[in-house]
Formats: structure tokens, sequence, C-alpha cells
């Protein structure tokens, strides 16, 4: 039994081995990886610098007239949205994916005030660039607290609001001993390849790996490689910031607009863990209570859970997320 443990250990060992030593090293805005769709990008001046912002705009030939932005969550960018961007423009919706400031193919700055704000006002950059004027927001992750934050600023545009395991569901505050933005960034620092993959595996998936999951560990990992890493950390870091301190929990009453809810149910993610108890850990991230609850607080507004999935619907259970996305937007 020992050592069938110790061959399955070793074995393992040797395939994370291997898929480290393939990585390939990523430059600080992505150019040496493609995306599923043409990316296209707006320069913005915001906080005394030039900026620049990358989006996909995704146009079906049987455009229907509405559109659909898509807000990714803090460890990815829009590519993660291929399957869904394949979905929903076959169904003749316009998509939009931007990469948020810091993230993906957009500017990484060595200085930035991150607020949810200052993001959802560059977002609206975005749309207006494109000529956008209405449209449904989907926010997975950071994304819905973004998306949550779009809303509230502009209904007027918002036409329907699709959160996708938001996290911001709970106020950490109130567990977790706040640290600065230099022990995130020191945190990040000591990231590498098994440091990203241990955190989604547990995080993410609840110990059930699927070598397509593999691409989001490598974008992350790739980064890592890159001798400006720091950059990528430091952005990083005030982005832990931000999401820490910015919840929008206690504003979900204020939203007007029809609200539909995508919550996988294994899901326990939660910012700051590691800084407490471990009961106290036990009582965060249960989003098979969050959902409901979160439901309850905003009117107009429809829950549907994911059984057996966690902090990834989109990817991990694509067919029960799309099928009840499709029919919300369709309503």
């Amino acid at each position: 039994m020992k050592n069938t443990i110790l061959s399955l250990f070793i074995l393992f060992a040797s395939l994370v081995f291997a898929q480290e030593s393939q990585l390939q090293l990523l430059d600080l805005q992505l150019n040496n990886y493609e995306y599923p769709y043409e990316v296209s990008s707006i320069t913005i001046s915001i906080q005394n610098q030039e900026l620049e912002m990358a989006y996909m705009d995704v146009k079906p030939n049987n455009y229907n007239g509405k559109n659909i932005m898509l807000l990714h969550g803090k460890n990815f960018n829009g590519a993660y949205w291929k399957t869904t961007i394949d979905a929903l423009t076959a169904e003749g919706y316009r998509v939009v994916v931007p990469d948020q400031i810091g993230f993906g193919k957009s500017s990484k700055p060595d200085h930035f005030h991150y607020t949810f704000q200052q993001l959802a006002l560059n977002t609206k950059a975005v749309l207006d660039a494109i000529g956008i004027s209405n449209t449904a927001v989907l926010g997975h992750s950071m994304g819905g607290m973004l998306a949550t934050r779009f809303a509230l600023m502009f209904p007027e545009i918002t036409e329907k609001l699709i959160l996708e395991n938001p996290i911001g569901l709970e106020d950490w505050k109130l567990k977790v001993p706040y640290k600065p933005v230099e022990w995130w960034y020191e945190n990040e620092l000591k990231k590498d390849y098994k440091a990203i993959k241990k955190y989604q595996l547990e995080s993410y998936y609840d110990g059930n790996w699927d070598p397509a999951y593999d691409e989001w560990v490598n974008l992350l990992a790739g980064w890592t490689l890159n001798s400006e890493y720091k950059t990528i950390a430091w952005n990083a870091a005030l982005t832990y910031d931000m999401i820490f301190t910015q919840p929008v929990v206690y504003e979900f009453s204020e939203l007007k607009v029809p609200t539909l809810l995508i919550i996988g149910t294994r899901d326990r993610t939660a910012l700051g863990k590691p800084l407490v108890s471990e009961n106290i850990r036990k009582t965060m991230g249960l989003y098979d209570r969050l959902g409901k609850v979160t439901q309850q607080k905003i009117s107009n507004s429809t829950l549907v859970e994911i059984e057996n999935t966690g902090h990834l619907p989109h990817i991990e259970r694509f067919e029960k997320f799309i099928v009840p996305l499709k029919s919300f937007l369709k309503n």
C-alpha cells in the first residue's frame, strides 16, 4: 500500500514538473498569447497616464439587435469566455468582452488607484467607443462585483444583470484581519506554477481536475517567468485590496434591473481564508447558502443553483450554465 501511494505521488510530481517545464513565458500584455477572437483596444486617459484597454467585440452575422458584455474574474481574462461567446453569438447576440486595466491584454500600470467605480467608468468607455448604449452585463467572480457596480452606476445602460458565482456576497472585513497592499504583493511574488494550480484545484474545483483547466493555470504561471513579473504582482496586490475594502454586499437591494444569479453550490471561494482560524474558515464562502441569501436581497431576481459545481460553472458545467443564461436573455 505504501509503495502504491509513493508511486502515485512520484507520478503526480513528475507530471507537475513536466507541465511546469513546458510553460511559455508570457509578456505583460499577452502579446504572445492568442485570444479566441480579434482583440481591439482603446486608449483611456486616467490618473495622469495613458492606458490601453483591450476588448473583443464579436458581431454575429445573424445579429438580433441585442448585446451582452462579459466581465472576467480576478485570476482570468477575456479568453476564458470562448465557449460562452460561441454559444451567444450563435443565438444572434453581439458579445463584448473587455480586459480590465491590470488584466489580460490591457495595460499593467506601475501606479493605479483601483476602485470598482473606476473600472466601471473604464468599461463604459469601451461601450461608448463602439457605440453600444444598451447591454446585458454578465460578471463572474470579481467581475460579478464589477457588474454590480456597473449596474448601480449605469442602470439606463444595463438591460439585464447576470452574476455567476460572484465574490463579494459577504463582507470579509468582519472576519479577516486587514493586510496592507505590501502583504498581498509579497504573497504574489511567492507564486509559481505549483502554488497557482494547488489554489485552483482546491478552491475552484474541489480536487476534481480536468486537463482543460491547465490553460488558466498556465496563463498566470507564464507571467511568473517574466523578468517584469513584479509589475503583475503589484497590480494583483492592488486589486486584492480593492476587493477586500470595497464590498458591494450592502447594495444589492439597490439593484433595479432584472437579475439572474447562477451559483455553483460547491464553491467555497473567500478572500483571506489563510488568515483566520479553521472554525472561522468553515463559515466563509458557503455559496450554497450565499446564493439564496443574495437572491432575497435583489428584487426581480432569479436564482439558478448548479449542484456539484465549483467557482466556474461556465468552465466546469457549461451546458448547465448556458441553458438558463440563454433562457433569461430571451425572456
